[in-house]
């Protein structure tokens, strides 16, 4: 007899990248922490799934593939670190890459379908040498400091009619 989260794709794939990395972590000799952090992740992918479909409300359900969403992203920075620290080759991790695409997509779909939103439209940053920090700080700034001085000065008139 099956769990029901034993029945879904995505589970599936999360336990293929869990054999898939378990490999490439048994042929990384050199002693890293990514190493380490890879499989701790990868296995939080599937627990998370797991758990988040034995949840009843949707918001419980949501909150867990969002973290098993976040471990996948999670996974695929710990495979381009081994890349750059030359613990193994980029052609050796493309595999791994696939089936992590595949399960941020599976799970960004079942958060579509449980009404949440869980990535913003990608900011537009300018590389030109000409930004300055002061610019940028603007670019993020919520509110200048004058216009919510000038709503607080508002409020107090308000109250005091």
């Amino acid at each position: 007899m099956l769990f029901h989260h034993e029945k879904l794709t995505v589970y599936q794939r999360a336990l293929e990248f869990a054999a898939w990395s378990q490999d490439l972590i048994d042929g990384v000799k050199k002693k890293t922490s990514t190493r380490d952090q890879l499989e701790r992740a990868g296995d939080s992918i599937a627990l998370n799934i797991a758990e988040g479909n034995g949840k009843f409300s949707q918001k419980d359900r949501a909150r867990f593939f969002q973290i098993a969403h976040g471990s996948a992203l999670e996974c695929a920075a710990c495979l381009d670190l081994l890349v750059a620290r030359r613990c193994c080759e980029e052609d050796s991790i493309v595999k791994g890459k696939h089936i992590l695409q595949e399960v941020v997509k599976i799970l960004f779909k079942m958060l579509d379908q449980l009404g949440c939103r869980i990535a913003e439209d990608p900011p537009t940053y300018s590389t030109s040498s000409s930004t300055s920090a002061s610019s940028l700080s603007e670019d993020f700034a919520e509110e200048p400091a004058s216009t919510l001085k000038q709503k607080h000065r508002q409020k107090k008139i308000k109250r005091e009619r």
